[in-house]
């Protein structure tokens, strides 16, 4: 079994940042992708940002610029950095990993989710 655990979020202005983690444990072979989606009041889960185990990056086109994924391998950790916050960016953020088990089982895992909350 995989467990994501995320930390970071919280209530900032507009203009201000954050940083989000997530830590994966668990029965971990390797971590092939790691990403963050997030979802809105009434909006469905969409895709943030996403990292390959070879820091292959892919960001939506509403967070270019202002948002920054980075990974520790090491620690099985991925990181947030949300920058130029808007109000439109309050959501609840979700981290999310594909990870192959030690017994070869690979599998798509989520975190219990953190909101992030920017006032104008």
């Amino acid at each position: 079994q995989v467990q994501l655990v995320e930390s970071g979020g919280g209530l900032v202005q507009a203009g201000g940042s954050l940083r989000l983690s997530c830590a994966a444990s668990g029965s971990i072979f390797s971590i092939n992708v790691m990403g963050w989606y997030r979802q809105a009041p009434g909006k469905q889960r969409e895709l943030v940002v996403s990292i390959t185990s070879g820091d292959r990056t892919n960001y939506a086109d509403s967070v270019k610029g202002r948002f920054t994924i980075s990974r520790d391998n090491a620690k099985n950790t991925v990181y947030l950095q949300m920058s130029s916050l808007k109000p439109e960016d309050t959501a609840v953020y979700y981290c999310n990993a594909v990870v192959t088990s030690n017994i070869g089982y690979t599998g798509k895992y989520w975190g219990q989710g953190t909101q992030v909350t920017v006032s104008s």
